[in-house]
């Protein structure tokens, strides 16, 4: 006689992973003061704020420091925070890329602090230094002059590429806008420069 046929082994139904709280629920318990909230909001959003801020500022240690400081504004200003006007992200991301724009213009002008007292220190060294020194913060003068004669928005995509070393991409993406309007802004921003300073081709 044939073995009766032996039953089926049926298997385990995987028990469903309850899904954690959405950014925007978090955010509203954080405006309550719920720390254990912020925490799992840390965890959520540190990760895609720092790339934000990582790809603008591009110096590995100030990142760091600017994206502590969207966080801790997450904390202080959750109440400020309108779930029907968009996602937690989006905010924490507008919020992300205007610091990390003011730390790049921040450094900016700490670098032209630093030349100008370069140039006053160097009143008390022999002729040919201060010569030299001089000659370097008259053309300097000239640019800065020149530049003035950009659009604001010309004058704000040369600097960034040209005395910060940004590419068009990254510029791009300091300023959200599309890389063929910089592109243009840029060679227009660089012909005017040219005309201004006199420099022939």
């Amino acid at each position: 006689m044939d073995e009766p046929a032996r039953p089926r082994r049926m298997a385990p139904v995987p028990a469903e992973v309850p899904a954690g709280p959405t950014a925007e629920e978090l955010m509203v318990r954080v405006a309550k003061g719920d720390e254990r909230a912020f925490e799992l909001l840390y965890d959520q959003l540190a990760g895609p704020i720092f790339g934000l801020v990582r790809r603008i500022v591009r110096d590995t240690a100030q990142s760091e420091e600017v994206a502590q400081e969207v966080l801790v504004e997450l904390w202080r200003t959750a109440t400020r925070y309108a779930p029907d006007k968009g996602s937690a992200l989006n905010w924490a991301m507008t919020l992300a890329h205007r610091r990390a724009v003011d730390r790049v213009r921040s450094a900016r002008a700490s670098t032209e602090r630093e030349q100008k007292a370069t140039f006053e220190a160097a009143r008390g060294r022999p002729f040919d230094e201060v010569a030299e020194s001089v000659t370097a913060r008259l053309e300097r003068s000239q640019v800065r002059r020149c530049l003035s004669f950009l659009t604001e928005l010309q004058r704000e995509s040369v600097l960034l590429a040209y005395y910060q070393g940004y590419t068009y991409r990254e510029v791009a993406e300091v300023l959200s806008t599309p890389q063929g309007t910089i592109k243009t802004r840029l060679r227009d921003g660089l012909i005017r420069l040219r005309d201004c300073l006199g420099v022939t081709a």
